[in-house]
């Protein structure tokens, strides 16, 4: 009877835990990206972090940081936690309430902060109300400094006394994130807020060439979760004998990940302008490029789990049609977690 307790109580502990996680992340709105982060299909990202999205432009960033309010705003874990969009760039323009919801579009309070400086101090604000919140910078390259106005303040005054001056290679920002950043974590923690900051990528102004980004080390070395993006290419349909614009499939890779540790993870996004982000396309996607699901020359999938086969659009609507989306995703987070299985070292454990 002892040992039956016992078990009955290791059981317990371990659904507690299970669902303390589930209660300590937001899914990104997509499946395969939430994989990629944690290896689970409804966690992204986690209470009380900071993440860096990267990437060049229309490339989904702004996309991945609304949904995941739009996933917060369904979740009952996240009631009572404001939704704040620094809009620097002002480009956000797309509407809220019918890509995000009407969740979204009632909570979301909307800043425009203009000097870095101006970001630190309002993030500042929202910490020191002490009520949860998800905090969106879009973006940290709309930003002025005031090291930055000072230097512009100088040139002008000298190209109007026609003197030169001094070049400078930087705006601030390091400086900047460098002093402010670490700064803003412990509060984060201790709120549970999420801080999400975009970051457009640039050429390095080397021989070598490759990506980079501004705003400095610092940006990259506090995130929980770095996370480029890319444009992988143009989605269309064609229409009266021409292809038309549909939308962008975005490629997604995990440069940094302090949750797994499992860096260079790539995934595909498709981001449709007239529906945004299209998780469950994703998901058929994935299982058919690793070969759990079959697909012809002709374009026909065969899907024994849905009883299914026929063109991906069809097999899209089937699954939406019948709410079989959490029935997907699962398919998906099985096919992901073989393939993780099948490529893990299994040794006896050096320490124990």
């Amino acid at each position: 009877m002892e040992t039956e307790e016992i078990k009955a109580k290791l059981t317990r502990r371990k659904k507690t835990k299970k669902h303390k996680d589930n209660t300590r992340y937001v899914s990104t709105g997509s499946t395969l990206l939430n994989l990629a982060c944690t290896d689970h299909p409804d966690r992204g990202f986690r209470k009380g972090h900071y993440y860096l999205l990267v990437g060049t432009s229309s490339s989904g960033k702004t996309w991945l940081s609304l949904s995941c309010m739009a996933e917060a705003s369904i979740n009952p874990n996240f009631n009572g936690y404001r939704f704040i969009l620094d809009d620097v760039e002002r480009g956000a323009l797309m509407n809220i309430r019918k890509f995000f919801g009407s969740k979204v579009d009632q909570r979301l309070e909307t800043i425009h902060s203009y000097k870095i400086e101006d970001f630190y101090d309002n993030l500042d604000k929202a910490n020191k109300k002490g009520k949860p919140f998800i905090y969106v910078l879009d973006s940290m390259d709309g930003l002025s400094s005031e090291a930055e106005l000072a230097k512009f303040a100088k040139t002008r005054k000298a190209r109007e006394k026609e003197k030169e001056t001094a070049g400078s290679y930087g705006d601030g920002k390091a400086k900047v994130n460098s002093q402010s950043l670490r700064q803003a974590l412990t509060p984060l923690k201790q709120t549970g807020s999420i801080l999400i900051i975009i970051n457009q990528n640039r050429d390095k102004l080397t021989g070598f060439g490759g990506k980079t980004r501004s705003g400095g080390n610092a940006m990259q070395y506090y995130a929980c979760l770095e996370i480029w993006s890319d444009k992988k290419k143009e989605l269309t349909k064609a229409y009266k004998g021409k292809d038309r614009q549909q939308g962008t499939l975005c490629s997604l890779r995990v440069r940094k990940n302090r949750v797994k540790g499992a860096t260079n993870r790539y995934v595909q996004v498709p981001i449709y302008r007239t529906y945004g982000m299209d998780d469950v396309g994703s998901c058929i996607d994935y299982l058919i490029s690793e070969k759990h699901w079959t697909k012809t020359k002709s374009g026909i999938i065969n899907a024994p789990e849905f009883d299914f086969e026929g063109k991906r659009s069809k097999l899209i609507n089937a699954i939406l049609d019948n709410n079989n989306e959490v029935k997907l995703s699962r398919i998906t987070a099985n096919t992901w977690k073989e393939i993780e299985n099948a490529i893990a070292i299994k040794r006896k454990p050096r320490y124990v």
